[in-house]
């Protein structure tokens, strides 16, 4: 029999607010250096915190612990025309700095554990995040999507990638697939969702190689190349994703 699950949120508990920690941090390790964006490093866990009640757990009853998370934060943002060319930085610069009412919920992030992939959680948070936004007065939701299959083509511009379909017609990526699935309407690329500008150490600490020349150079699990300054002894990252909004 399968166990039960329910939606909580990491003000329930201080537990809960621990695994869900826990779980963000597997999910994401491997691309760790997203972290290091300057809304990351600086505003993103102060976010967490003061809209806990925004962060949502997908808990498993039997052992009262998550099999999926999901991160978001209530913006002003007067829908999807006003959505800019920078996508997850920016949802995260609006909710910290806001300029008047919430009006639209933004999702940052959605973690399922290896384990639990396949299983269709994602999903059932992104269903979630909608329930979350229509109970809390929003007009919508809007999420800066990061494709998960276009690690495979880093060299692919992400307005060339997002026409292409799959055997059936459909949008070749999955998960861009699976916002418009339940109901997301894709608007556009978000060239500069995520950047990350380092020392040059910092991107061979990274990628485990050595940098003499300047250039773009593929990053394992990077969307686009990292381009190195070997001069300025530099390497700036610039993460597109791409905008989806739901309407409530």
């Amino acid at each position: 029999m399968v166990a039960p699950l329910i939606v909580r949120t990491r003000a329930d508990s201080d537990e809960l607010k621990k695994a869900a920690l826990s779980i963000e941090q597997a999910a994401w390790s491997e691309l760790g250096y997203l972290n290091y964006t300057r809304a990351h490093y600086g505003l993103y866990a102060d976010l967490l915190n003061q809209y806990a009640d925004y962060q949502l757990c997908l808990v498993d009853e039997e052992t009262n612990y998550p099999v999926a998370v999901a991160n978001c934060v209530p913006v002003t943002c007067s829908g999807p025309d006003d959505l800019p060319p920078e996508g997850w930085d920016w949802l995260v610069e609006t909710a910290a700095r806001p300029t008047g009412p919430h009006t639209m919920l933004g999702a940052l992030a959605i973690s399922v554990p290896t384990i639990h992939r396949s299983k269709g959680y994602a999903r059932k948070m992104i269903r979630a995040l909608l329930d979350l936004a229509a109970a809390k007065g929003l007009h919508g939701l809007v999420a800066p999507v990061r494709p998960s299959a276009k690690a495979i083509h880093p060299w692919v511009s992400i307005d060339d990638y997002i026409t292409w379909t799959d055997g059936n017609g459909q949008v070749y990526d999955p998960w861009i697939r699976s916002h418009l699935s339940c109901g997301g309407k894709l608007v556009g690329p978000c060239e500069r969702s995520m950047v990350v500008d380092e020392p040059l150490a910092f991107w061979e600490n990274w990628s485990k190689q050595t940098y003499d020349r300047s250039g773009s150079y593929a990053l394992e699990g990077g969307l686009v190349p990292v381009s190195i300054d070997v001069e300025r002894r530099t390497g700036r990252y610039e993460e597109p994703n791409v905008w989806v909004a739901y309407a409530c």
